[in-house]
């Protein structure tokens, strides 16, 4: 047998994702390589969809993954093109008209002037915040009323729903996931958080204010403008043409429905869920007007949708049946399965290898292993860790 051998493409990043495959793609990639006969490939976790964005060209990929937002940007990497009718300054003036018209006097009462106090940064902070008990008459008024005064003040909020509606003027155009993913960019970039959605900063210092402030005075239209201009250029000029296939269901759902593939599956190593952590953006792209998590009958800090999702493999009492069931129906349509984990897993690599060998009976196993800096995206303390990234090769005798 020929082996495959993948080109390693970058793609345009649109979030910050803890966790993501980006750095390591090349070691991923090879895993894929030992096993690959051609055919489909299955990213059953996809996330920040790395995989996809790398072999949009050269595979016909099935991208799945639970949450909303991940199919966007999935379809940003393997469905979208660019028919060249679109610019971001057409999008930035419906924006700035439907801005002007809505939020040009309310945004007056919440800006954060020069020379603040600690005391009076507070008081700003405060004001926005309670934004959530104001009434609107817009439709598009979700941010701002949600997420004033948290990752992002109530101007930068407005600019989010903004450019939200004037996003869905175009919800027929090639490129509309794009547009979608290039907005989700500048809210990550203008968060003044760690890059995800678990909780928002607290100004307790003159210093953790001032660091706050950097964000609070950054432009969401300018982020969205530099990405999607940037974005736009390696769009293709056509549609694919490798019947990509974009899915939202649960991982065994989407087992059940699949055919002989290669698989690679790169399930939650954590008992924190990744709902937690991006709920923002999932609600950016429902738009839903969810209800929000209580807690004594107060809304919880994180602002946290009440209906998101819960993953198995982020609760240590479920993991192992979790990676039973997958390995279980993986193994029963005979196909192939690249899995990546890590030796700070929730589950011990030597027991998940030991399951691995107890259900695929038919199959040779192999693994690789792989030093890793792992971003913790501000989760601990550290900022990062050293692990050992492993992959478990799963090929069909």
């Amino acid at each position: 047998m020929t082996k495959y051998k993948f080109s390693r493409n970058d793609s345009v990043q649109f979030i910050k994702y803890m966790g993501s495959k980006t750095k390591i793609l090349p070691f991923v990639i090879d895993g894929i390589e030992d096993i690959y006969e051609g055919g489909i490939i299955c990213d059953l976790f996809s996330g920040s969809c790395s995989l996809s964005g790398a072999l949009a060209t050269q595979a016909q990929i099935i991208s799945n993954d639970i949450q909303s937002y991940s199919a966007v940007i999935a379809k940003a990497y393997l469905t979208d093109w660019n028919d060249e009718t679109i610019t971001s300054k057409i999008i930035i003036d419906i924006a700035e008209k439907y801005h002007y018209e809505h939020y040009s006097s309310l945004i007056k009462k919440y800006q954060y002037p020069e020379n603040l106090n600690l005391v009076s940064f507070n008081k700003i902070e405060k004001l926005n915040q309670d934004l959530i008990n104001q009434s609107f008459s817009s439709k598009w008024h979700l941010f701002t009323k949600y997420y004033s005064g948290t990752w992002w003040s109530a101007e930068q909020c407005t600019w989010i729903d903004s450019l939200r509606k004037a996003i869905e003027d175009f919800k027929d155009n090639p490129a509309y996931n794009t547009m979608l993913g290039s907005l989700m960019y500048a809210m990550a970039y203008n968060s003044q958080g760690t890059g995800h959605y678990a909780q928002y900063r607290d100004a307790k210092t003159i210093s953790s204010m001032n660091d706050i402030l950097i964000y609070r005075r950054k432009n969401i239209k300018d982020y969205f403008t530099r990405k999607f201009d940037d974005a736009l250029e390696k769009l293709p000029l056509k549609a694919n043409i490798l019947n990509h296939e974009v899915l939202t269901l649960d991982y065994l759902d989407c087992l059940r429905n699949l055919k002989k593939a290669t698989i690679y599956a790169d399930p939650p190593y954590c008992f924190v869920h990744y709902s937690r952590f991006y709920h923002a953006i999932e609600t950016l792209v429902l738009y839903d007007y969810p209800i929000l998590q209580h807690k004594n009958s107060t809304i919880v800090k994180g602002r946290y949708r009440d209906d998101r999702h819960q993953s198995p493999f982020s609760i240590r009492s479920k993991v192992k049946g979790a990676f039973s069931e997958m390995f279980k129906l993986i193994s029963d349509n005979q196909s192939s399965l690249v899995l990546s984990y890590s030796d700070t897993g929730m589950i011990a690599f030597e027991e998940l290898l030991t399951l691995a060998n107890t259900i695929f009976l038919n199959h040779t196993i192999t693994y690789k292993s792989l030093d890793h800096l792992h971003m913790t995206m501000g989760r601990k303390d550290d900022r990062d860790r050293n692990v050992k990234e492993k992959l478990i090769i799963v090929k069909p005798n």
